[in-house]
């Protein structure tokens, strides 16, 4: 008889392991149904959490073979044909902390989430009589990111919080601050691009594993670019992320090219880049990846590029 496998990584607050369960199959059954059949009919003890199975409270989210999903909205049958096998792995999402099998903690990340004050700060052109009408623009500016529903998938795939200290803000957090500092009725601009800033906004690796596995389509790696350039313009430039763009921008508006030599003592200042990029730019040197006596020459069309620029920089006005 046809059947899926079920290999569950079980944790008791010690030890790990992965724990093997067979269903039948069953066509248009979800990992939910997987979890909870399980759960009923074959082991008790097995913990996960769900809740609304309309993919509302985003309480589901698991790692199903290394990828994360919303169980309750997640077709077995696309996983089978996605995975091309009927043996699927469960795990807890990453980058969290595990209570119990696939239950994790989300105590941490509501107390970093503090940091962009997610709450709105009421602006003063209000009236009481109307309160803070928006135009269908305005609302369309928060809706997307208002439709977070905080299961995890983004931090849970991220790969810099993979790699990170700690400190590293989670997606769900950038567009946390992205949603209130878009808002025609927030005052607080500050109480969001300062703590971004400040926590790894530059750190982004722009993969969109994020985007991908969100399951409400949020453009976060978008948000974050858009975090990045409003705390440029807001006076934060004096950190290694916007002296790196800023390297970029002003080379290619110049001469149409990148200074290759001179953008890490433009992105991190003369000391640091001898005492710590030095060793690197000799190895470099000795593969031949970069020519130390290279000064790059104005491109044919510079004037193209420029004029690009300047018409970028009338749009922004």
């Amino acid at each position: 008889m046809d059947k899926f496998i079920f290999q569950i990584q079980r944790f008791d607050g010690e030890k790990k392991w992965l724990q093997r369960y067979e269903l039948p199959y069953e066509p248009g059954k979800t990992v939910l149904w997987a979890l909870t059949t399980i759960k009923d009919d074959l082991d008790p003890t097995l913990n996960f959490t769900s809740a609304c199975r309309h993919a509302i409270c985003g309480s589901c989210g698991i790692k199903v073979n290394g990828h994360s999903f919303l169980s309750c909205k997640t077709s077995l049958d696309e996983l089978v044909e996605t995975f091309k096998t009927k043996t699927l792995t469960f795990e807890p999402m990453g980058n969290f902390d595990v209570v119990r099998d696939l239950v994790i903690d989300w105590k941490p990340k509501m107390e970093k989430m503090k940091k962009v004050n997610p709450w709105l700060s009421p602006a003063n052109h209000g009236s009481k009589s109307n309160g803070f009408i928006q135009s269908k623009e305005e609302a369309d500016a928060i809706a997307k990111p208002t439709d977070c529903i905080l299961c995890g998938a983004c931090a849970s795939e991220c790969n810099q919080l993979d790699v990170n200290d700690g400190s590293y803000l989670d997606p769900f957090i950038f567009n946390k601050a992205y949603r209130f500092l878009v808002d025609s009725r927030d005052n607080a601009p500050d109480a969001r691009l300062k703590p971004v800033v400040e926590n790894g906004l530059w750190k982004c690796l722009h993969c969109n594993e994020c985007v991908t596995q969100c399951p409400k389509g949020i453009p976060l790696t978008d948000q974050i670019a858009y975090l990045r350039q409003r705390s440029m313009e807001s006076g934060e430039r004096n950190n290694q992320g916007a002296r790196h763009a800023y390297a970029f921008h002003d080379d290619v508006r110049s001469k149409g090219r990148l200074n290759e030599m001179m953008l890490p003592v433009k992105t991190d200042g003369v000391v640091k880049t001898v005492t710590k990029k030095i060793p690197f730019a000799y190895r470099m040197i000795a593969k031949g990846k970069i020519n130390p006596f290279h000064f790059p020459k104005k491109i044919d069309g510079i004037e193209g590029v420029r004029k690009i620029y300047s018409e970028n920089e009338k749009e922004r006005v």
